[in-house]
């Protein structure tokens, strides 16, 4: 492996900030200091996308990841070549969300033979994805499903909060019924293991209830807390992992933004999402556990309001990047 590892980045939905923030990040010298990107896209929505951002770019279309070169101001491309020259900025297009996939898919397929070392993928649309006939939830299964991999986590990072949740693109109905012991320790092993591998000798973890103030001792809710998350943190426990709780989320986030906790653990989306974009989105990296790749990616979405505009922050994929090549690099 060359010193720096070689980032299969993956273009997104080409109707949104995909192109424009794959562009960003891959100049960024912060980046190319840790890592060679290759990106995996449209070489000619890149090169649109650079007008967008008058940017003066050399796209540069290479055949595989070891044909990449270090050059000043150019960006390596595996060109799949699958968008129309006149795709609308920030419009639902079934054509992007199939494009959006394959990226995906030529990512895996690079990084399961090991010829680029993580994946750094840029947002894509459900709706347009779903309208392709591809229907993920989001990229965390769609990578599940490619690597053939039966379970992993999505974990939340930034400079201030760790977060990994137990459930994650499904309602908050069907979340609390999903959830059971061996699923929330399974979860927080691999959050505990991702951690120690980043350099954190033994994470101090936060484990959040389901219902306000943790039920209360029994005021709020039907037992969840005792049925279902309990037992897995007694068998943590006794195998030497450092989780405590169920704490009320609402005290484990604050806890964890001064520092207290080195990851929190959210039993469903929104109770682990909603702390990080407040701490600000553009700094929140998100991180799939448990695959036989790395991959990350930004928090945010493809933005389809600002696509095309140049106006999009283009520093949490660079950060996702940085983390990416981290990462590999362990």
């Amino acid at each position: 492996m060359n010193s720096r590892p070689t980032v299969a980045v993956t273009m997104g939905d080409g109707a949104g900030v995909g192109p424009e923030i794959c562009i960003a990040a891959c100049l960024d010298p912060t980046v190319l200091a840790m890592a060679r990107p290759v990106i995996i896209g449209d070489a000619a929505r890149l090169e649109h996308a650079a007008k967008v951002l008058d940017t003066d770019v050399d796209v540069r279309v290479i055949g595989s990841p070891s044909e990449a070169e270090d050059t000043p101001g150019a960006i390596q491309v595996i060109d799949l070549g699958l968008l129309p020259a006149d795709l609308p900025w920030g419009e639902l297009s079934p054509i992007a969300g199939d494009a959006s996939f394959r990226y995906i898919e030529r990512a895996s397929a690079l990084a399961m033979s090991g010829e680029v070392q993580a994946i750094c993928t840029a947002p894509l649309n459900k709706e347009a994805l779903h309208s392709a006939g591809h229907l993920y939830p989001g990229h965390t299964e769609m990578l599940a499903a490619l690597t053939d991999t039966d379970e992993v986590s999505m974990m939340l990072s930034s400079p201030k909060l760790r977060v990994i949740h137990v459930t994650t693109h499904i309602g908050l109905i069907d979340a609390v019924a999903k959830i059971e012991p061996g699923l929330v320790e399974r979860t927080i092993r691999r959050g505990n293991e991702a951690l120690i591998r980043a350099g954190i000798e033994r994470p101090h973890i936060g484990v959040c209830a389901i219902n306000p103030h943790a039920g209360e001792n029994g005021l709020f809710g039907y037992g969840e807390e005792q049925e279902k998350i309990v037992p897995a943190i007694a068998t943590l426990q006794d195998d030497g992992i450092d989780a405590v709780g169920p704490l009320p989320a609402d005290t484990a986030f604050f806890l964890a933004g001064r520092g207290d906790y080195d990851l929190i653990v959210a039993m469903y989306h929104d109770q682990g999402h909603g702390p990080i974009k407040v701490l600000g989105i553009e700094a929140g990296v998100n991180i799939t556990v448990g695959l036989p790749v790395i991959r990350t990616s930004v928090d945010h979405g493809t933005a389809f309001d600002i696509a095309g505009t140049g106006k999009v922050d283009t520093a949490s994929m660079s950060e996702a990047l940085r983390q990416a090549a981290a990462l590999a690099a362990v």
